[in-house]
């Protein structure tokens, strides 16, 4: 059993005060990979869609990290209650040292990730400690994390649902986001074809906003699939971008 949430509480309060944790700010990074991290003076933890890499103060803590095959994830609600664990270990997951310094750790499983993540974004304090001691490598305040997490899954979901998006018009501008959709001329009554991720729909261009609602700012045409899909596509103050549903592409060319 190598993750738990805790039924009954358990106090490590000495741990505690020998180690505080680190106070600094969680951010998200869209760009180039989805990432959610803290960083302080001399710590850095970065979640990424599938892996946790982790700076710890000392370039032998990582080695000890990598050396030992294990590292301990705990979960407290607040500076002295541990409520869940997960034990990172060679059966669940792949431990090194990456570009010289941070530990990376690779999970196994989609779903011992997922219960990091909760976890982490549901609790107010990580510690990253050995395997079944307490002797910390870093303790990490949770604050705002999980709004982090959130954009984090967003980003990772988005990307997983296909290759990197690029929106393609005959005049060669490319939009990217997260599918990837290319428009074509036709040579019947559809004004376009739309292909996105190999599957390709006809539609019609509109250069009129929908029935007498004033447009929005930047406004060039909309796409109507003949699957009902909408895409509307704006050029305004330098910038072009199209939107698809809840998603929003740039020009990337």
């Amino acid at each position: 059993m190598y993750r738990s949430v805790a039924l009954a509480s358990m106090s490590i309060a000495a741990m505690v005060a020998i180690c505080s944790p680190a106070l600094a700010s969680w951010n998200f990074s869209g760009s180039p990979a989805p990432n959610a991290f803290i960083q302080t003076n001399n710590m850095t933890l970065e979640l990424q869609c599938d892996r946790i890499r982790f700076a710890p103060a000392g370039y032998e803590d990582a080695q000890d990290i990598e050396r030992e095959q294990g590292l301990s994830i705990r979960f407290m609600k607040d500076g002295a209650t541990e409520v869940g664990a997960f034990q990172a270990g060679t059966t669940n997951s792949e431990i090194r040292i990456v570009d010289n310094y941070p530990v990376e750790i690779v999970f196994s499983e989609k779903s011992d990730y997922d219960f990091i993540l909760d976890q982490i974004a549901g609790n107010a304090v990580l510690n990253l400690s050995m395997i079944d001691q307490d002797v910390s490598y870093g303790i990490f305040d949770l604050k705002d994390s999980g709004s982090a997490i959130k954009s984090l899954r967003r980003a990772c979901d988005s990307r997983d649902r296909g290759t990197p998006v690029s929106i393609e018009k005959p005049e060669g501008i490319v939009y990217c986001g997260g599918g990837q959709i290319e428009r074509q001329k036709p040579q019947d009554q559809w004004d376009v074809r739309v292909t996105i991720n190999g599957e390709t729909i006809r539609a019609m261009t509109a250069y009129s906003y929908f029935g007498n609602s004033k447009p929005p700012p930047g406004f060039v045409v909309a796409l109507l699939g003949e699957d009902r899909s909408e895409m509307l596509v704006y050029s305004d103050k330098g910038r072009d971008w199209l939107e698809f549903g809840d998603y929003t592409y740039r020009k990337c060319n």
